[in-house]
């Protein structure tokens, strides 16, 4: 999972209620039974070339949702290895939060309040960036939603916007992107799911619009590799964020119960390590797919899941 902001649902939250209760009879109320790990430890430092220099010294770098999770992940590691960041979101608190943490670290980061799926806002967004920065060289398109409910029950209002902000939101930061990098290239990488290749029960709304991704990605990656425009998604298995704490329900419980539930829920579901990914493990990979050593990576979709799919 992947998103910055994301909806309160009930379906799915019966089987992590479960598997609290599982936890708590098995006395893992701290961990996962077994000794494994629940996501991978802190995040990693920043990477410094053989030359001493920073990977992305001198880029700028634009994403949308940064205001948690794998968003602001990827804002902090881009920042740390030497880019400007400019993130959008439409929490300003935490927008202004994200930026103030960059900055003490030593980085260079502009937070501009605008929400995906309003297109003057959008457009007012890449303007101040490019304005700020003058240029741009990486866009991230991560911002999208999420809720749990079977179709049937669905409202129409529910599925538009959620279409909205995860698939035409993507489409609306292209169409404001792309003319800024056509006179000197440049990378986007769109922020999809493993739920392009299998789904599960109530997503419905969320599988059909990560889907819809894959078609966007390729298409521009067709489109725009002869004006130096290479396009990717990244397809990050069920990882530890706001999103799906919420989605389950758990943003009120302790931090104990919501360990335990995605821990034992990991076990079951992660076919591969059996955990979750931090939010940071979801950036390296993003920061990897942007690297100068990536340069034939286009129309791909990167699958970075633990072994979720490989069990398919």
């Amino acid at each position: 999972m992947d998103q910055d902001e994301g909806q309160p649902a009930n379906t799915g939250r019966r089987r992590l209620l479960g598997a609290v209760a599982l936890g708590t009879v098995i006395g893992a109320s701290t961990g996962l039974a077994g000794g494994a790990a629940l996501t991978a430890p802190g995040a990693p430092p920043a990477r410094v070339t053989c030359d001493g220099s920073r990977r992305f010294a001198g880029k700028v770098v634009m994403i949308t949702g940064a205001t948690s999770g794998i968003g602001r992940a990827a804002a902090e590691a881009f920042a740390a290895e030497g880019a400007r960041v400019a993130f959008c979101g439409r929490r300003e608190e935490l927008g202004a939060e994200v930026e103030h943490a960059i900055r003490r670290d030593g980085g260079d980061a502009l937070y501009v309040r605008a929400d995906v799926r309003n297109p003057a806002e959008i457009d007012d967004f890449v303007a101040r960036a490019i304005e700020a920065y003058g240029g741009l060289d990486i866009a991230l398109n991560n911002a999208g939603i999420s809720f749990s409910k079977p179709l049937h029950e669905t409202e129409p209002d529910e599925w538009d916007d959620l279409q909205d902000t995860n698939v035409r939101g993507v489409f609306l930061a292209m169409r404001a992107q792309i003319p800024r990098m056509l006179a000197r290239g440049g990378q986007i990488i769109v922020t999809s799911s493993v739920n392009i290749v299998g789904a599960r029960p109530g997503l419905g709304a969320y599988n059909a619009s990560k889907r819809a991704l894959a078609g966007l990605i390729q298409t521009a990656a067709l489109e725009y590799a002869d004006r130096g425009i290479r396009v990717n998604g990244i397809c990050p298995g069920a990882t530890d964020t706001e999103m799906i704490r919420r989605q389950a329900g758990f943003m009120d419980a302790p931090d104990a119960a919501w360990r335990t539930a995605v821990g034992l829920w990991a076990r079951g579901n992660v076919h591969g390590l059996q955990r979750v990914a931090a939010p940071h493990e979801i950036a390296a990979a993003i920061l990897a797919m942007a690297s100068p050593e990536m340069t034939y990576l286009n129309g791909s979709m990167f699958f970075v899941d633990g072994g979720m799919t490989a069990s398919l």
